[in-house]
């Protein structure tokens, strides 16, 4: 059974959480020393369907990812959630399918629908009191505390940051548990968001190189209130990045061997994806003497 987040927020533990987006990543990051895992709505929608996060992606497509990526691993997994994927029924019904799959912590947004990822252009968000009710929903929805439920804003780039940290402060008055106002763009901005708004409920800080914001330490962060910080392109980036580079090779050489590319071995993926486990069953069971 996983940690439980709710436990480390309130014991006063600061999560870094590097973004996952299949079994792979997830793996790999579950072998590491972090507190928690963030599946990153961007990178399902990218490399299960091969699709920007604008909204394309659906319900059963993430719930389904999210299952498989909680039952895969030992951290507790943040999982990107988008609006709900509809109406308020919708809503509904994703919390209680996020929960019900493993997730400990489930991301919904005040975007218009269909959404775009925080770091790109002409972002929409509901009014005020409709984006209230999605959170009223959320919270009415899930089965236990423990089930975390971070309302995030993305007023910042439309609206300005007074109207994301007065949004903050009523989705923390609403009840979420943790807030998340997407894309400060200078480290004086996630200053005033943590003076604003700590205390009020935990907060996450959305680390993305080369988007809008600037990538802060977790050290400064925690300093200016917050208690988690994703990291969602921690592993696509550099993945996608040897991938090309790998490909390439092999496309310009006729040959993967002698490629400077970092590569696992054959063991290191049979151990990654369990198959030690198989030989010994087999062992047990199968082998003849």
């Amino acid at each position: 059974m996983s940690p439980n987040l709710r436990s480390m927020l309130a014991a006063g533990e600061f999560v870094v959480a590097p973004g996952v987006f299949e079994m792979f990543s997830a793996k790999i990051a579950d072998r590491m020393d972090f507190k928690a895992l963030y599946m990153s709505g961007y990178g399902v929608s990218g490399s299960h369907l091969g699709l920007p996060d604008a909204g394309l992606v659906t319900y059963r497509d993430m719930v389904e990812r999210a299952r498989t990526i909680a039952q895969g691993t030992s951290k507790p997994l943040i999982a990107d959630a988008d609006t709900g994927f509809g109406g308020l029924i919708n809503v509904r019904e994703t919390v209680r399918g996020y929960e019900a799959a493993g997730v400990q912590a489930i991301q919904i947004e005040d975007q218009e629908m269909p959404k775009k990822c925080g770091h790109t252009p002409n972002r929409r968000v509901l009014p005020l009191a409709d984006a209230l009710k999605r959170i009223e929903v959320a919270l009415e929805a899930r089965a236990s505390r423990d089930f975390l439920v971070i309302a995030r804003t993305d007023a910042r780039t439309g609206l300005g940051l007074d109207e994301a940290i007065k949004r903050g402060k009523a989705y923390a008055e609403a009840g979420a548990d943790i807030i998340f106002v997407e894309a400060p763009e200078s480290e004086d901005e996630f200053k005033r968001v943590g003076e604003a708004l700590k205390g009020k409920a935990w907060l996450l800080a959305n680390m993305v190189p080369t988007g809008k914001s600037p990538v802060l330490s977790a050290e400064n962060l925690k300093f200016y209130g917050f208690s988690i910080a994703i990291y969602p392109s921690a592993g696509m980036g550099p993945a996608c990045a040897a991938l090309e580079a790998s490909y390439k090779y092999l496309s310009q050489h006729g040959s993967t061997a002698s490629s400077p590319v970092p590569a696992y071995d054959m063991q290191q993926l049979h151990t990654l994806v369990g198959f030690p486990e198989v030989w010994a069953f087999e062992r047990r069971h199968v082998e003849t003497k």
